[in-house]
């Protein structure tokens, strides 16, 4: 482990070792984790059972529910409600069995891959979801590289297993293959499709039945006559037989899983809330409690205890009718409390937490205290940047937190004026909150916002007129792609920024970009200017 640094600042000196150990015990009981999957694969409704069995919220959004009732409580956006597809990160935390979670559910969509990184540099483990169907798809592989640049473990679920599913063994060799992961059944299925009638645990014997629904049965082993008893005669011998061949795969090894190279695998159906509660068991068990976390100057250790963290995520208008901006703080060591003035290590300001925030679905309420491995809302009124790291006095920055270079470019055009100023404001918000990137061209010309995917610009346009009565359409740029812009020699940057300034900007934190029609002229560029460099992929301005 590595050696703790001195407290620059001089906080912390005078606290009591209880303190310290305190922070370790609650830090000990957090497991912060995301949700991934493709979407349709059930994303959504595990998250809602999640919460339902953490007592987070009473009613699950199913689409049985009338009216506002069916719309999902961790979906709040009207384009969400409307498409049924998430695609702003939401926050929530419940608590099951002494163990607080904090479930970060991603966007599921590849347009939002940006803001889905971000969100896994707060978490300390992922629920990869696939559909008991199809099984690996698409955005489901995409999401996982990103796991795998940070090595997060990951527990599988193979949910929707009470409909027509491919075989298990099938399901289980495609994610060793596609994904060069170790697998491992956590649990195993007895029946499949409208025969499915629930799971055997294969680390602790117990057998879990839908139809019993009152928790497991524990068991000697796969010999016990309990299962002849409670499994149908059909399907007896067909469990002890897979099971039996399951045995094959690799033993459960904590290590290699905490590494990211093996997986455990549950099963179960999230629409009919089974499995979701032996899901929660493993995560408990087996996902990592916060660990240590690199910063510009030092690693820091959860335990110390002078709280650090750093802001992944800004969202704006969460509540339309009070216009407010809530900054999503990972903690990564000490103790947060309410009222407490912490250090922007950005700009040297005093940034005053009268009123951290916890999030429980839909509702949220003030937190008095949070610790490692929580994530707390602050209220936001456009200081706090994403990729901010706040401290009690000490001078560092945790890394990690990204932007890439968008693939679609374009201007954000308006009929009226007079709401001009409305959409400079809109915009600047909806930068910082990181919906979009925005360049503002050296030229004077009209503002360019830089997004992933198509499905961004649809969000931009809906929630410019829904949250700030401003409607937009969008223009072609002759630009196929933008870098940044980047080097020790401050004269050639000058020089190149006076060179071209119809083909240059500043993005949202005033770094100078450069735009290019075609590969040919980012090329032609790298050749002309040796001394520059022209970067696809950029640390948030407060880790670089």
């Amino acid at each position: 482990m590595d050696q703790i640094a001195p407290d620059t600042a001089g906080i912390g000196h005078n606290r009591p070792p209880e303190a310290e150990s305190k922070v370790a015990q609650e830090a000990a009981r957090r497991r912060a984790f995301a949700i991934i999957a493709h979407p349709d694969a059930g994303k959504t409704t595990l998250t809602e059972k999640l919460l339902l069995r953490g007592g987070a919220i009473q009613l699950a959004g199913q689409v049985r529910a009338k009216g506002d009732r069916r719309r999902t409580r961790s979906d709040w956006m009207k384009i969400e409600q409307d498409r049924g597809i998430s695609v702003a990160t939401s926050v929530m935390t419940f608590e099951r069995d002494g163990v607080v979670f904090n479930l970060l559910d991603t966007p599921g969509h590849e347009d939002f891959s940006e803001d889905t990184y971000r969100t896994l540099t707060a978490v300390d483990a992922a629920v990869m979801v696939i559909d008991a169907a199809k099984g690996i798809e698409a955005q489901t592989r995409k999401l996982f590289e990103v796991c795998r640049l940070r090595d997060i473990p990951i527990i599988t679920f193979i949910n929707k297993m009470d409909r027509e599913s491919r075989d298990v063994f099938e399901l289980l060799d495609e994610i060793e293959k596609t994904l060069a992961l170790d697998v491992t059944p956590a649990a195993w299925p007895v029946g499949a499709g409208r025969g499915f009638l629930g799971t055997y645990d294969m680390l602790e014997p117990a057998l879990h039945l839908l139809a019993e629904g009152s928790g497991a049965v524990k068991l000697s082993g796969l010999d016990d006559p309990k299962i002849d008893e409670m499994v149908p005669a059909s399907e007896v011998e067909a469990l002890r037989e897979g099971a039996e061949l399951a045995s094959a795969f690799p033993s459960f090894d904590i290590e290699a899983f905490r590494q990211g190279t093996m997986t455990p695998v549950y099963f179960g159906s999230a629409l009919r809330d089974f499995g979701i509660g032996h899901l929660l068991e493993g995560l408990a068990r087996f996902a990592p409690q916060p660990g240590a976390r690199p910063a510009d100057t030092r690693r820091v250790q959860p335990e110390e205890p002078a709280l650090t963290g750093f802001v992944f995520k800004i969202q704006a208008n969460m509540d339309p009718n009070h216009r407010d901006r809530v900054a999503f703080l990972r903690i990564c060591s000490g103790r947060l409390e309410k009222g407490m003035r912490l250090r922007q290590t950005r700009t040297g300001k005093q940034v005053p937490v009268n009123a951290p925030l916890f999030f429980f679905a839909q509702d949220r309420q003030v937190a008095q205290e949070a610790w490692p491995g929580d994530v707390v809302g602050i209220a936001n009124h456009g200081i706090l940047r994403i990729g901010d790291t706040l401290t009690e006095g000490e001078v560092l920055n945790f890394r990690g937190v990204p932007s890439f270079a968008p693939e679609i470019l374009r201007r954000v055009m308006i009929e009226d004026a007079m709401v001009g100023k409305k959409l400079r404001t809109a915009l600047e918000q909806l930068a910082e909150e990181g919906v979009v990137q925005l360049f503002r061209p050296l030229d004077g010309t009209p503002p360019v916002v830089g997004v992933v995917g198509a499905l961004q610009l649809d969000v931009l346009a809906e929630r410019l007129k829904a949250e700030y009565s401003v409607p937009s359409r969008y223009e072609s740029t002759p630009w196929g792609m933008m870098r940044w812009v980047a080097s020790d020699d401050k004269a050639a940057m000058e020089k190149f920024r006076q060179s071209a300034p119809h083909d240059t900007a500043e993005d949202h934190d005033g770094a100078l970009v450069a735009f290019f029609t075609s590969d040919w002229r980012r090329n032609r560029a790298e050749e002309e200017w040796p001394m520059l460099k022209f970067l696809k992929l950029r640390e948030q301005h407060a880790a670089a």
